[in-house]
């Protein structure tokens, strides 16, 4: 650190300081609140106000500059990346921070697609909510094919917090008893449509071994802890006020607040962890002000860096010293390495005629999912890549839109479109990535921040494994479509590079042991005993399956060893 950096005086020791307010960061502040800790979280970002400050949130096309389509000399100017993902439209942009602004560097034949959203709530507000629960099967995946260390905790280990973390949040979906995807603590499903029941049937069928669901979802069904149902306006990632979709801001923030031992200070961009040569623990962080660039300290008995994948392996990597020149808790030389997303944009849509006169009701925010059918336990082998993968998707009708790339023109042409079009099913599978050392970050030599901090440089890219891995989710697509009775069925695949998935992992991965791994069973670092890092970073391998609510279930669970540890006088 530049020894002439004025650091500003830190007046109060808190017990636990929490680094990011998003799904990981807001369930480390209820469940140390409510636990009777004194508990700090510090976030990068602006203040957002529920519901305030959701200002698009029913707003309609015409009220919108160029008519929502979004001003594209914008977006190439301030959002060329993130606009390529997918989520970050004209309706949602202040949701997501500025690539001109928040620089990274990757090389030049290996993309990365770096979503991030540095405010209150974070990712919360527009994540895609779509929350499974992760099997035995997917825990001990390491140590059945031998790719790299397994995890240090089985199912059983997580089974109560997944019931725990369920409870409070209110997940909607459907009880199927299927061993590579058990089941939560379920609010009533939403309804698949005509055509989806159709290719449920159709599926299943056809193939014995395979599933079809609605999708579980982090979507209230009925009003819970004080929210209330959704009402299927759509779209959710500009914001929901009555809180029907799970967020950081209508949830477990909120809960935090109420208890009385809450602060929380936005604009602070946490810089560092501070380590302690003589005790070898942490004893705070050092925060920049994210307007004023002055730097403070901020004291803690425990520190919990909840600030995503990447953000919290940055801090890490950026925590030096004369014992950790490489970074903090990093004596096993993997921190940084082991980074994963899920690979998708790959898949078959298909048609469905004969269902004309049955519709929807509203815009349902959420789809089907085929579990994973691929190198199941007990099952030979038919394919020729480790791990596998599942679907998610819906079926619609096509819209006014679908003009575009019909013939006609004039009254004829509008007269048709005054009804809905034909019937058509996409389904895009989700793929694991294996965690492979290769694919790692470090802090970038030359190129630094606003804040005078060191950017990220991402070497990530997918391996043979994800290659083969991909042609079988996009014929077995189409197979299942083809099966379920879908006509003009074809293939699909798009450009894809790693991080557009948004399901970011590693960089400080959970092990057995010290000497390979970041973190133990209970999050906490190896090396220095009152730090855990319970967001994405801690994951040691990806899954199929979207990881938010197995990072809720962590955190939940590393809070309760943590306080039961600092009451015993251990931390």
């Amino acid at each position: 650190m530049d020894k002439d950096v004025h650091i500003a005086p830190q007046q109060k020791e808190y017990d636990a300081i929490v680094v990011g307010s998003g799904i990981t960061g807001g369930w480390a502040a209820k469940e140390f609140t409510e636990k009777g800790l004194d508990t700090l979280v510090l976030e990068r970002g602006r203040n957002v106000t529920h519901g305030e400050d959701y200002v698009t949130e029913h707003k309609p096309s015409w009220e919108m500059d160029f008519h929502g389509q979004g001003n594209k000399q914008e977006m190439q100017e301030h959002y060329p990346l993130q606009s390529m993902a997918g989520p970050v439209n004209a309706y949602n942009k202040h949701f997501f921070v500025k690539d001109s602004e928040h620089p990274y560097a990757f090389d030049d034949d290996e993309p990365f697609l770096w979503v991030r959203g540095y405010h209150l709530g974070g990712r919360s507000i527009t994540w895609g909510r779509q929350s499974y629960r992760w099997s035995e099967m997917d825990f001990r995946a390491n140590d059945r094919d031998g790719t790299t260390e397994g995890w240090p905790i089985g199912y059983e280990d997580l089974a109560p917090w997944y019931s725990y973390v369920e409870k409070h949040a209110g997940i909607s979906g459907m009880e199927e008893n299927l061993p590579q995807l058990p089941d939560s603590e379920f609010l009533p499903p939403m309804e698949m449509n005509a055509v989806e029941q159709h290719v449920e049937e159709g599926i299943e069928g056809a193939f014995p071994n395979r599933d079809m669901t609605i999708g579980r979802t982090a979507v209230l069904t009925q009003s819970h802890k004080g929210r209330q149902a959704c009402h299927y306006c759509g779209p959710c990632s500009r914001g929901c006020t009555v809180g029907a979709y799970f967020s950081s801001l209508s949830s477990t923030l909120p809960a935090a607040r109420e208890t009385g031992n809450l602060t929380l200070q936005c604009d602070s961009i946490v810089h560092s962890v501070i380590h302690d040569p003589d005790t070898g623990k942490a004893t705070g962080v050092r925060v920049v002000d994210r307007n004023t660039k002055e730097m403070r300290e901020v004291k803690g008995r425990v520190v919990f860096l909840c600030a995503s994948a990447l953000g919290s392996t940055k801090i890490l990597l950026n925590s030096t010293s004369s014992r950790y020149p490489n970074g903090l808790a990093n004596s096993s030389g993997t921190l940084g390495h082991y980074i994963m997303d899920h690979h998708f944009k790959i898949g078959a849509s298909g048609t469905f005629p004969g269902f004309e006169d049955t519709y929807y009701y509203g815009q349902r925010p959420n789809g089907i999912y085929i579990p994973r059918f691929r190198n199941m336990p007990g099952q030979e082998s038919e394919v020729d890549f480790l791990r596998g993968y599942g679907y998610q998707g819906s079926a619609y009708r096509e819209g006014w839109s679908r003009a575009i790339g019909e013939k006609g023109f004039g009254e004829s042409l509008k007269e048709n479109l005054r009804d809905p079009g034909q019937w058509r099913m996409a389904l895009t599978a989700f793929c694991e990535m294996l965690p492979r050392e290769e694919n790692y970050v470090e802090l970038d030599d030359e190129e630094t921040d606003e804040w005078d901090m060191p950017v990220l440089r991402f070497h990530v890219s997918m391996g043979e494994n994800e290659e083969r891995m991909r042609e079988d989710a996009k014929e077995q697509a189409a197979e299942m479509l083809k099966a379920a009775g879908g006509k003009d069925v074809s293939t699909y695949e798009s450009r894809y590079w790693p991080g557009e998935g948004i399901h970011e992992m590693g960089g400080a991965r959970m092990g057995r042991d010290p000497e390979t791994s970041v973190l133990n069973e209970w999050n906490q670092t190896h090396d220095v005993e009152n730090l855990f890092v319970t967001d994405g970073a801690c994951m040691a391998s990806a899954a199929c399956q979207n990881p938010s609510l197995t990072y809720m279930a962590l955190t939940a669970r590393a809070v309760d060893y943590a306080t039961k540890e600092m009451k015993r006088g251990n931390l």
